[in-house]
């Protein structure tokens, strides 16, 4: 490396080097100030390729701290990926290290219930696949990522609907109306929404997609415990209900659920900022992608606590029963920083999902007709 210099502990680097290394085949990144090259290891990468690849190039230490558990563990794997680290000129850019601390399989996903990752795994497996009838690799192929760069266009998969069904945040929507894309009629993204949106995500989409991936990615043990799921409801209901009467209650429980799932976790999300990685540091990408919806007995039964999308995302492996108890901390130190600390009522959170669907549909419909 031409700009990179030699010491006696290893090689020196700085910030323009490291982010050179961003591209799917050559993977450096940052943590604790030490630089790595994951560019193999990514591809075992046990929560996989894509989580661990939205990094590189960037300062990973927040989203390290965040995610492990048994960080003294994993530490051991990353001695063979040390090439070096930062120069002592070099800023630090994990800036808020002070801030680092269906519901169930969510839970044990997060790794929040039992102190042994492998046991929330193995219980995930069960819940998940069992219980739910759906792969837990899927799951934490895209959940893991939402969480690593949420509302970050091609980072995100939650947000993957854009540009294909919806226009997403303010200039994003401006982005496609300038490019004169068109797909669907984005002006009126916020009626349709209320038809293919809550309603048809599970039933329509996930309902067969789950079983592609799963087969694609040869996830057999998954698969069984999808297979011993439907094999389960058809022995209990069929008998009960017959096949008509037992299909017209499976879809109909995938309906309910649906709307449920898409209401309460887009409601902290779609109404917030939605763009190309801005690569700021974790708490700052954190607060714009997320808010928070008031705390009360039902909303939190309802959203399985996470109305508290701010903590969650802040601490995805804390168990959320814990979220009201940092909650307080977390506001403080947004007030100290001046970062905005959002949190609506329920019914709010819902009606601006709407809202923002319908101005950046209007942003669009002004980029594509006069820009």
């Amino acid at each position: 490396m031409g700009s990179s210099t030699e010491c006696e502990r290893g090689r020196f680097f700085t910030w323009e080097e490291v982010q050179k290394h961003c591209t799917r085949s050559d993977r450096w990144l940052v943590i604790h100030r030490k630089v790595y090259d994951i560019s193999e290891f990514s591809k075992r990468h046990p929560g996989g390729a894509r989580v661990i690849g939205h990094y590189a190039g960037q300062d990973a230490t927040d989203p390290f701290i965040a995610f492990h558990v048994d960080k003294s563990l994993v530490s051991k794997y990353l001695k063979s990926l040390l090439i070096g680290e930062l120069a002592p000129d070099q800023p630090s850019l994990e800036s808020w290290k002070s801030a680092q601390g269906g519901w169930l399989q969510h839970d044990f996903g997060h790794l929040s219930v039992f102190s042994k990752s492998k046991w929330n795994h193995l219980v995930h497996k069960f819940i998940i696949g069992h219980l739910k009838g759906a792969p837990a690799s899927w799951w934490n192929h895209l959940h893991f990522q939402h969480h690593a760069k949420p509302n970050c266009f091609r980072k995100d998969p939650d947000i993957n609907m854009h540009p294909i069904f919806f226009v997403l945040g303010k200039k994003l929507s401006v982005e496609v109306g300038k490019q004169k894309k068109k797909y669907m009629p984005y002006q009126y993204q916020h009626k349709y929404f209320f038809l293919i949106g809550p309603p048809a995500l599970l039933p329509l989409y996930f309902q067969w997609y789950i079983f592609y991936f799963a087969v694609q990615r040869r996830q057999w043990v998954d698969l069984a415990w999808m297979v011993s799921f439907y094999i389960r409801i058809s022995l209990t209901y069929i008998p009960l209900l017959g096949i008509q009467g037992f299909l017209m209650m499976f879809f109909l429980v995938r309906f309910v659920e649906s709307n449920w799932f898409v209401w309460v976790t887009q409601m902290n999300h779609i109404p917030m900022m939605i763009d190309h990685d801005q690569k700021e540091d974790w708490l700052t990408m954190q607060l714009h992608a997320t808010c928070n919806v008031h705390q009360s007995f039902f909303n939190d039964w309802f959203t399985g606590h996470l109305n508290f999308q701010i903590e969650h995302h802040l601490f995805p492996t804390m168990p959320r029963h814990n979220f009201h108890k940092v909650a307080p901390l977390v506001r403080s130190l947004c007030a100290k920083h001046g970062l905005e600390y959002q949190s609506k009522p329920l019914f709010t959170a819902f009606a601006d999902i709407v809202h923002s669907l319908k101005d950046s549909g209007e942003l669009w419909l002004d980029a594509y007709l006069h820009k």
